[in-house]
């Protein structure tokens, strides 16, 4: 494909209060085309209403509010879903607590030269490229990897990662409606379905650091859905129903 006329970045959001304001210039400042939309789970922190001041202040942010914390992977169903209905060329997800880096937006939009979907890796080349993690959330991580490669097929080694971006068309394809997922096993689902409507996946390298103002949303009951929600997965493939 050419030079996308217009990439949406969706950056979902429940109190972020402290990072959004520095992660929107440096969405903004990587090129006119890229524009942000903000997904905020009513946020009691009121990164809602800083992301409205944001918007205000540019016409290339746009907010979408939902009533209440809805999971990570209903977010992005929303916001992608926007982002198709608004004529989108290429939508990423990005975090919004700097852990992806906005100077990687440009190489994930090159790499849909050639592939339906890229990934922006943290474990490309046999590199592990994460930086203030401890050591057991690495290796969750790791596991969490190498775990829904080996069930579901899926040829990528980031398979959780969650700095990913799409051409549109992958996104029409896979129908977001279809989507099951909603913590971080959603990352899986999405790359998964994409690579079996045949679509090809390219990891771009990237340095992951862990968030250094707020607190993660990783919790006990999203690991444990991806841990099960991999086997379905697999086996709604098996039987031709994914």
């Amino acid at each position: 494909m050419n030079t996308p006329r217009r990439v949406l970045v969706v950056v979902p959001t429940y109190n972020e209060y402290d990072n959004l304001p520095r992660v929107v210039p440096k969405i903004l400042a990587q090129g006119d085309e890229f524009h942000v939309l903000v997904v905020d789970d009513n946020s009691p922190d009121g990164t809602g209403d800083l992301a409205d001041e944001l918007a205000a202040r540019s016409g290339r942010v746009n907010v979408l509010h939902r009533a209440g914390k809805l999971g990570l992977g209903a977010a992005y169903v929303a916001g992608l879903g926007w982002g198709l209905q608004h004529g989108y060329d290429v939508l990423i997800e990005m975090d919004a607590d700097l852990s992806h880096p906005p100077d990687r937006l440009r190489p994930l939009v090159a790499a849909l030269d050639v592939a339906g979907v890229a990934v922006g890796s943290r474990y490309v080349g046999g590199r592990i490229t994460v930086v203030n993690w401890p050591l057991s959330r690495l290796m969750i991580s790791l596991f969490g990897s190498w775990y829904a490669r080996a069930i579901t097929r899926i040829p990528v080694n980031d398979a959780t990662g969650g700095f990913n971006a799409f051409r549109h068309e992958v996104l029409e394809a896979v129908g977001l409606d279809r989507i099951q997922s909603n913590g971080y096993a959603f990352q899986i689902e999405l790359k998964l379905r994409a690579w079996r409507a045949g679509f090809d996946l390219r990891e771009v390298p990237i340095v992951f650091t862990e968030r250094d103002s707020g607190e993660s949303k990783m919790s006990g009951a999203i690991i444990r859905e991806a841990v099960w929600r991999v086997w379905k997965l697999r086996f709604m493939d098996l039987l031709g129903k994914l």
